[in-house]
């Protein structure tokens, strides 16, 4: 590997980065690990891809930590990707803030344990003041649920139906005030939205690679932001040049 290859790019950055983690699992049982292994393996890399956020100078990271269908998976795994997120809040906050990061958490919080609720609440405001990175942790979340839960509160708000908007609908979003995604990341090579942002992702970007999220390497991230830099985005447009082209 150059000696350069560890170089920020230096074009125009995505402002909103979002990552499906996944393979945590294969990669574990691939060496005869236990599962959690390899969600433990996915946590350190983490904190490998936030710091390379820092230092690109991506304003918004969204991870896909657990999803509102994972509570099917076996019980111990469930129980211990708990464990795994008290953990982290416990062992990696003061970090996080000392590079300015800033924890959101998407998502419900009514099931889990009421102690690991107020773990995150506390992240939460612990952190609000920092603006280096926000980091929005979309943790017993789901898309559809999202969606249902915004729609719930506009009617309890009393909202008329003419005055609904797609601003409006932004807004009861758990990501209100957030910008939508311009790349989404998915690792293990599954060609799947899994109910992530389902919104937000209307016209995201998006960059599939094979490699298991706990091998995902801060140059795997550098190479799907430099693919990023090189797609033409036309939002259900066509590009300048396509449309000059064509009127000639």
């Amino acid at each position: 590997m150059s000696k350069d290859s560890h170089k920020p790019p230096t074009h125009q950055m995505p402002q909103h980065v979002a990552i499906i983690m996944d393979g945590n699992g294969r990669w574990a049982l691939k060496r005869g690990l236990p599962r959690l292994a390899g969600h433990k393996a996915g946590t350190e890399n983490l904190r490998r891809i936030i710091k390379a956020c820092v230092e690109f100078g991506v304003g918004y990271l969204t991870i896909y930590a657990f999803s509102t269908e994972n509570w099917g998976r076996p019980r111990e795994e469930v129980i211990g990707l708990m464990r795994i997120l008290e953990d982290v809040i416990d062992k990696e906050l003061n970090e996080l803030s000392q590079q300015g990061v800033q924890i959101r958490h998407l998502g419900r919080l009514d099931q889990l344990a009421p102690a690991l609720q107020k773990k995150v609440l506390d992240a939460v405001e612990a952190t609000r003041k920092n603006n280096k990175l926000v980091l929005n942790v979309a943790f017993n979340y789901g898309g559809r649920d999202e969606i249902v839960n915004a729609i719930q509160q506009m009617l309890r708000d009393g909202v008329k139906p003419e005055t609904v908007t797609p601003e409006l609908v932004n807004n009861y979003l758990y990501t209100a005030g957030v910008p939508d995604p311009d790349l989404i990341i998915r690792t293990s090579g599954e060609l799947r939205i899994s109910n992530f942002l389902i919104w937000q992702a209307a016209y995201s970007e998006w960059y599939v690679t094979p490699t298991y999220w706990p091998d995902f390497s801060k140059e795997e991230f550098r190479k799907a932001l430099d693919e990023f830099a090189n797609r033409d985005r036309r939002y259900g447009n066509v590009s300048a040049p396509e449309y000059e082209k064509s009127h000639a």
